[in-house]
């Protein structure tokens, strides 16, 4: 699933269209069915309006005897009946509104405000008494020819009123316009609610569906991103299926496939260089070694002669053989990373990580006596599964590290722990000057030399810089991890092994 972060928090890309495209139905719908419900009630409206002013006709003819169409201009034009004799509607009160109009419809004649007649029409054009409180109601309706809104006990009233001389007439319908319109809004949202939710249904099928290849293409891209590409040599076989260049996402997937393509040959380009640059090493180291040897050894002779040898040929013989264990010492490193770096497989067998600690801790109070040395074991021995030789390497560098970069009265700390059951870690803290914060992320880097606040204390030896490298290689050989804090008065190595 395609993924985008929004607001802080993560959402997929199917989901956000889904979303968007059911938020534009729903608005669409809902502009729909509002400008609908509107229109009607607007049309019904003025439907009604017209037919209260034909009635409101036809009620002043019957009760002043007018001819129809004389008060409002109607014409005759409408459903008002013929006009009978003057007064004669009092006489005819169960016909008040007269034919034509619907139940609940009233009619009603203030003279001065009094009530004359106020009736309200039932089914088979009877009509009956209007309560007094409704009554009351209908006399502030304004008389001036215009529909008004009233709240009636049987509901919602639309009431038109005409005075003449000192009485009132008064028609008023139920409004059948309002109850349309709210009957026409409630199916509307039954309606419009329902297809909003096949809308989903069918949006999310089809989203999903055409974001397909999309998804393919970003997992490609999430399996290419897992992969190892910092060493080793890298294989980028997987690649987008038939890529459709007409498409959005075909063209992602056929851009994804160049890149890849890209980034497989440099990666080969890569692993072929360091493969060279490996073997020369080796090779290199390899051959060195029997020089080397040679050199000490009749360094070794020159200095046993008995004949007497001048101080600076002396000096110069001292020197040479120095300088020529401290090569040799730096080939047999480099011939170590070499091999580490190739992979070649390193012994496994059970390694007693106590012995070995104590061990190291021994030769380094040897070695480095004017140093406090201190060993925090466990009880029980500490294993693990590994190459005893290059583990005690490990145990070593990282104490000759601590002796010859600290001053003299330093004090080493070497702890040995299970922080969780299936794994072990060792760490070596001083209290020397620590290291420099741009040293840092390049401590364990290949021929990385220290700073002056470490600098090697009472050994004239130059430090080769692949101690710590050799530290690194040999963890990450036994699948560990190897990790420095330091601070002015305290730096810590830290290294973490699966248990035995």
């Amino acid at each position: 699933m395609v993924l985008t972060r929004v607001s802080g928090r993560v959402r997929s890309l199917r989901a956000r269209l889904v979303v968007t495209v059911l938020l534009l139905f729903t608005l669409a719908c809902a502009a729909i069915g509002v400008a609908t419900t509107v229109a009607l009630d607007r049309s019904l409206s003025v439907r009604q309006d017209r037919e209260i002013g034909f009635a409101l006709d036809g009620f002043v003819s019957r009760q002043t005897g007018r001819a129809p169409g004389v008060v409002f201009g109607t014409g005759g034009q409408g459903p008002a009946d013929p006009a009978p004799p003057p007064g004669s509607g009092d006489r005819r009160g169960d016909v008040l509104l007269g034919p034509g109009q619907g139940p609940l419809s009233i009619g009603a004649v203030f003279d001065s405000g009094t009530v004359v007649q106020a009736a309200m029409a039932q089914r088979g054009g009877a009509s009956t008494p209007v309560d007094v409180a409704d009554t009351d109601v209908l006399r502030t309706v304004p008389a001036d020819g215009e529909v008004h809104v009233v709240s009636l006990q049987p509901g919602t009233y639309r009431a038109r009123a005409f005075t003449e001389g000192t009485r009132t007439y008064l028609v008023a319908q139920i409004d059948n316009a309002a109850a349309t319109a709210r009957d026409l809004l409630l199916i509307e949202v039954v309606v419009l609610g329902g297809t909003v939710v096949l809308v989903a249904l069918a949006a999310t099928f089809l989203v999903r569906r055409e974001l397909r290849p999309l998804e393919r293409v970003a997992g490609l891209a999430a399996r290419v991103g897992a992969l190892p590409l910092d060493r080793g040599e890298v294989h980028l076989a997987a690649r987008v299926s038939d890529p459709d260049p007409r498409t959005e996402v075909g063209q992602v997937g056929t851009a994804l496939n160049h890149m890849l393509d890209n980034v497989e040959g440099a990666l080969a380009a890569r692993q072929e260089s360091e493969t060279r640059l490996r073997r020369f090493v080796a090779d290199a180291s390899h051959e060195l070694r029997t020089p080397l040897a040679a050199i000490r050894g009749y360094a070794e002779l020159s200095r046993r002669e008995r004949d007497p040898v001048p101080p600076a040929t002396q000096h110069a013989l001292v020197r040479i053989g120095s300088q020529a264990e401290r090569m040799s010492r730096l080939v047999e490193d480099l011939l170590l990373l070499a091999r580490l770096d190739s992979g070649r497989p390193l012994e496994r067998a059970e390694v007693d990580l106590t012995r070995l600690v104590l061990d190291a801790v021994g030769d380094a109070h040897a070695a480095g006596p004017e140093h406090r040395w201190f060993p925090e074991l466990p009880d029980d021995p500490v294993t693990v599964t590994g190459d005893a030789h290059r583990l005690a390497q490990v145990v070593t560098n990282l104490l000759a590290n601590a002796r010859t970069h600290t001053p003299p009265g330093t004090t080493v700390v070497v702890a040995l722990e299970r922080p969780v059951p299936d794994r072990v870690r060792l760490r070596v803290t001083d209290d020397g000057p620590g290291i420099a914060p741009e040293m840092l992320p390049r401590v364990f880097e290949r021929f990385a030399r220290g700073a002056e606040g470490r600098a090697r204390s009472g050994n004239d030896t130059p430090s080769t810089g692949l101690g710590l490298a050799i530290v690194a290689a040999v963890v990450a050989a036994h699948d560990g991890t190897v990790a420095v804090d330091s601070e002015p008065g305290r730096t810590s190595f830290t290294v973490e092994l699966p248990a035995g």
